[in-house]
């Protein structure tokens, strides 16, 4: 039986150096799906080679996909034709891709069977809202317990009101719209910058979508789509990851991609903390300001707000913060799980089922814990820690970094999920890291 990598960090060193971030796998991962709407060729660029990518071409692959690596990060796929319809359940539980396989396979073969889906444990995340607003669209969706069957080629527009701006919902809907019959509005829209970037591929796929005001989206169907070219976005996530360890660690961290046009709610809290960025040609440079960085309330929200992905390095930061800080999670109930072991590498953390702040909350009064305390500045120790799911390990590797002695990381399987050449990385600006069997 092969055992498991591990990470092994000394941590207390400033991280400086410069870095490139990978494309963001939120987009590229729809792209993909998005792919299967032409039997023409379709070439991204800037995909990161991280384990959930191979998992989707995978997973294409038994439906019918060919792909072919051009470069390091350049993919080419075609689905000519359709093998098969059946996405296989030893996919079930491993990401959120599938159910956004029911439009794009309905428009090819009329029917499709899908498992249910799974990700990262921060919460229930159901997918009604995605099998409502199909039902709509005229497909007939049978829920069968550990999958799900749809049928109906020919998709109709529609107007859907989102109950609440789900990024998978939107994809999902703005994938069938696109080769439905008619006109489909999504009212109350995801706009995330990796929806809009998935909507920017589906356009040069011949498609027509407009943004209008307040989370309008608007799709005129077309007969069909053809083959195109895209190069995805930056992983805001990871450039915020690698921005949050720099300010924590009392560093200098270059990014040549890094876009701060999807990153402006992040930017201003990092301000309000004492770190600091510039923006040039080249890129942007995260740093602190401060010697003594300060204590802030951060409340996440869906896109122009504080992501919530951005939370778990942030809370980590804050453990280097003078005062009271506070973290109010309004998008998952369930997403600071990972605070535990950052108690017992000495984090002065609290949770609290009140609402901590004054954004609405889909969470009040329903005994989550979900806002956090964070209390600081305190001095982190190294400890073995077992990763959860693939944000908190990043967060987990940024303590480990600023702690004081050695950690070890296991379950590095969910970091290698969603951030490639990590060790490379670390190594490059500065950190001592190593694998270990």
């Amino acid at each position: 039986m092969q055992t498991e990598k591990r990470y092994r960090i000394t941590g207390g060193r400033r991280l400086n150096g410069s870095i490139a971030i990978s494309g963001a796998k939120n987009a590229i991962s729809k792209q993909l799906v998005s792919s299967l709407l032409t039997d023409e060729p379709c070439i991204l660029s800037n995909v990161p080679r991280i384990s959930e990518i191979s998992v989707i071409l995978d997973m294409l692959e038994n439906i019918g996909t060919t792909y072919e690596w051009l470069d390091e990060h350049t993919l080419r796929v075609q689905t000519a034709k359709i093998a098969g319809s059946v996405v296989s359940q030893k996919y079930s539980g491993f990401n959120r891709i599938p159910i956004l396989m029911l439009s794009p396979l309905l428009h090819r073969t009329g029917e499709v069977t899908v498992p249910t889906v799974g990700g990262c444990n921060i919460g229930p995340r159901p997918v009604d809202f995605h099998i409502k607003a199909l039902e709509t669209m005229g497909a007939e969706i049978v829920d069968e317990g550990d999958r799900y069957k749809a049928t109906g080629r020919e998709l109709h527009g529609t107007t859907v009101r989102l109950p609440y701006p789900s990024v998978g919902a939107t994809e999902n809907i703005l994938i069938a719209a696109t080769l439905a019959r008619g006109t489909t509005v999504i009212e109350n829209a995801a706009v995330e910058p990796e929806v809009i970037d998935t909507m920017l591929f589906l356009q040069k796929m011949g498609a027509l979508i407009q943004v209008d005001v307040d989370r309008t989206v608007i799709i005129e169907g077309v007969p069909r789509l053809h083959g195109t070219s895209h190069h995805a976005i930056t992983d805001r996530i990871e450039v915020a990851s690698f921005a949050a360890a720099a300010v924590a660690t009392n560093g200098r961290i270059t990014i040549p991609n890094a876009q701060q046009e999807h990153m402006i709610s992040f930017l201003n809290m990092l301000r309000k903390t004492g770190g600091d960025f510039t923006v040039d040609r080249e890129g942007m440079t995260f740093f602190r300001r401060e010697d003594l960085l300060r204590g802030t309330h951060i409340e996440t929200d869906v896109h122009p707000g504080f992501m919530t992905d951005w939370q778990q390095p942030f809370v980590v930061l804050l453990t280097q913060a003078r005062g009271v800080s506070v973290v109010h999670e309004t998008v998952y109930e369930n997403r600071f799980g990972y605070t535990e072991a950052l108690r017992k590498m000495g984090a002065d953390i609290d949770l609290s089922t009140a609402c901590l702040g004054s954004k609405f909350c889909r969470f009040r009064n329903h005994d989550h814990l979900h806002s956090c305390i964070v209390r600081g500045p305190t001095k982190l120790q190294g400890a073995e820690i077992a990763i959860p799911d693939l944000r908190a390990g990043f967060a987990y590797l940024i303590a480990a970094l600023v702690a004081r002695g050695t950690s070890e990381l296991s379950g590095i399987r969910y970091i290698e999920r969603g951030y490639a050449d990590i060790p490379e990385k670390l190594r490059a600006i500065g950190a001592e890291i190593e694998v270990r069997s």
